[in-house]
């Protein structure tokens, strides 16, 4: 059986529109109940959110659904994805759900589910919920008497709060750094910049006034212009910014140039390895992860390991071989030391510590590698207007084929499908600028005839 619900990273949607409704939510939130139920003890699930409207439609249903099935609830509010991850562990819960679509605007919702030790589901399990929603519930409704109960964590963000502390080296301070925060109107709009205050910096906060409709607007990780206006304009030493869930990280030194998550890893890697506290022999990345970098870690004897495009997917190989620094060149960064998913504030105060420890600019500390030329381009396009998939249509494999003989053996392209939105991603990169913009130029062009008349092409 293959998943229907469930994409890379859970169930994904525009809210109140199939399959992002009260209703799916409910039915999700009962499967996944009877999918981790373990014994006759009281079973308990963390519920928490970002800044979405939604999210009020969306977080009682989900209640609804567990205690029903005589799950308790324990609600925490808008936390980063990472927090919830880790209370699950913490409060020795069977479950622990986020509603949050991350980086996507307000209008998209979803819901990401952890199982008991804090990790995103497998495939196999997601697969399992999904098998149980085409089931009845009747039969395992709990009795009027077994009804779990809903109830409100009040001391949460000051537990995340400490634990993302307690992953700063021991001993040393913020002391003297100026750091603007994007918190992208989300999750970690009250988090974020006490953590860095309590540290000892002087912080910049931006992007901390959700108002359900703002989160991701023209600030956070995917558009970090306001960030690199306001470093600038105050003269920071550094910019953080997260994106609407929190869990990944981008970097603007102090002259507001972007610093990605492959240089965010190389730094940590690096820093690592020369403690002697890189395990596994080096990176997983996934396969969107710039050449350079590669280049980078052979260079250093150390391996990166590319995995599909996911967080999840690197978190298993993560776990398969031992390694503990891994993540996408988009800025999901996962410290396995310290967390089980990405944790934007926790690879944050990393890169802090190189920052504050080697007393060089974050300029600097910054450019670990020098990227070979890459280049992206996304193609949306109407699922409903297309005869054939896109990609099974012989004019675009020949174009795909044709752009792999002219980058060789010193050049890579990539093509896939996004996994929670009609896009179709197309990357490439070598070492002639010119080449790797020529054949993206002409597998787009090829796509653009094959989803005719409703393809829309996106920079």
């Amino acid at each position: 059986m293959t998943r229907q619900l469930f994409g890379t990273d859970g169930i994904r949607g525009t809210a109140n529109i199939d399959p992002m409704t009260a209703e799916t939510a409910l039915r999700v939130a009962m499967a996944s109940a009877l999918q981790f139920r373990r014994g006759d003890h009281r079973h308990r699930v963390v519920i928490g959110k970002d800044t979405r409207l939604s999210g009020y439609l969306l977080e009682p249903a989900l209640t609804a659904g567990f205690v029903s099935m005589g799950m308790d609830v324990v609600l925490v509010g808008p936390l980063p994805t990472p927090a919830v991850a880790m209370l699950t562990r913490s409060l020795r819960a069977d479950l622990g759900v986020m509603i949050s679509a991350s980086h996507n605007p307000y209008q998209d919702n979803g819901i990401k589910l952890f199982g008991p030790d804090g990790y995103k589901l497998s495939d196999d399990v997601e697969r399992a919920i999904e098998a149980r929603l085409a089931l009845p519930f009747a039969p395992d409704l709990a009795g009027p008497d077994q009804l779990g109960r809903a109830s409100r964590l009040d001391d949460a963000s000051g537990r995340y709060i400490e634990y993302v502390k307690n992953t700063f080296p021991r001993g040393l301070r913020l002391d003297g750094l100026k750091i603007a925060v994007d918190c992208a109107n989300g999750a970690a709009y009250r988090v974020a910049p006490k953590v860095l205050y309590e540290l000892g910096a002087v912080v910049i906060p931006i992007g901390v006034t959700p108002d359900g409709l703002n989160i991701n607007h023209q600030c956070g990780a995917t558009a970090p212009d306001q960030l690199r206006e306001q470093v600038v304009a105050h003269g920071a030493d550094i910019g953080l910014a997260l994106d609407g869930d929190a869990d990944r990280l981008i970097v603007v030194d102090e002259a507001g140039r972007v610093v990605d998550g492959d240089q965010l890893m190389a730094l940590v890697a690096s820093s690592w390895a020369a403690g002697g506290r890189l395990g596994g022999g080096g990176v997983v990345a996934t396969v969107m992860s710039n050449l350079g970098f590669e280049r980078f870690m052979n260079g250093l004897g150390l391996a990166l390991v590319r995995t599909p495009v996911g967080d999840r997917y690197v978190v298993e190989r993560m776990r398969d071989g031992g390694y503990n620094v891994g993540g996408e060149q988009s800025g999901h960064i996962v410290l396995s030391d310290y967390s089980t998913t990405g944790d934007g504030l926790i690879a944050a105060l990393q890169v802090l510590a190189v920052v504050q420890t080697s007393g060089r600019p974050a300029s600097e500390v910054g450019r670990v590698f020098e990227p070979v030329p890459q280049k992206l381009s996304n193609l949306r396009y109407d699922t409903k207007a297309v005869a054939a998939p896109p990609l099974e249509q012989s004019a675009v494999q020949q174009a795909i084929r044709d752009a792999e003989a002219c980058l060789g053996r010193n050049g890579r392209l990539l093509i896939r499908k996004s996994g929670t939105e009609p896009v179709i991603r197309v990357m490439a990169e070598g070492d002639d600028a010119a080449l790797v913009d020529r054949v993206v130029g002409d597998v787009i062009s090829a796509l653009r005839v094959a989803t005719a008349p409703a393809a829309e092409a996106a920079a």
